[in-house]
């Protein structure tokens, strides 16, 4: 009989290595693009907040949040950053409430200074970002971002690890699996 490895399976494997990446000097970073926001068509809007440039996440996209709050939860996290938008801070929103840890708010347009306090701090941290941010976060910091995040691709989850000062990424996927393209905003 085969068996089959699911991804989420994967991620748990991958999630039991980092606890002898607690060392006092490493650095682990979770990256991630907001979750799935709710959708901006007015005929489909009884919320005004909807049709604004910071929609909320959609029912789907909560239910990845919880998901990656999931995922995490044995990771050691001991930082959380977000963008200021709903869509972010809703995505971080399970895993600080988990680990009863304050979402610090970082702003995207300066991801150099950001990611040069990253590196700088010790821990584990889970920064929860934007289709085009999230991949330049990951080059600021000396990672492969590989190819560009699809519009509708949500279960991309980088790992970048700092360790001895050698830069590691691994790109995990989680939730529901992203099998083509479409259009939305980041």
């Amino acid at each position: 009989m085969r068996r089959t490895v699911t991804p989420l399976i994967l991620l748990l494997l991958a999630l039991s290595v980092p606890p002898a990446l607690a060392a006092q000097d490493d650095i682990v970073i979770f990256l991630v693009r907001h979750a799935e926001q709710a959708i901006n068509e007015p005929r489909e809007v009884t919320n005004p907040r909807m049709m604004a440039e910071d929609p909320p996440l959609s029912e789907a996209g909560k239910e990845r949040a919880n998901l990656l709050a999931t995922v995490l939860r044995d990771a050691g996290i001991t930082h959380i950053h977000s963008t200021d938008y709903t869509r972010t801070r809703e995505t971080a929103r399970p895993t600080a409430e988990r680990t009863g840890i304050d979402t610090s708010i970082y702003e995207p347009s300066d991801l150099e200074t950001f990611a040069t306090r990253l590196l700088s701090t010790p821990g584990t941290h889970l920064v929860v970002g934007h289709s085009d941010t999230t991949p330049e976060l990951v080059t600021a910091l000396g990672g492969n971002p590989g190819p560009a995040i699809q519009p509708l691709e949500y279960d991309r989850l980088y790992m970048v690890i700092y360790e001895h000062g050698v830069v590691r990424t691994i790109l995990l996927r989680f939730g529901e699996v992203f099998s083509g393209t479409g259009a939305t905003r980041n």
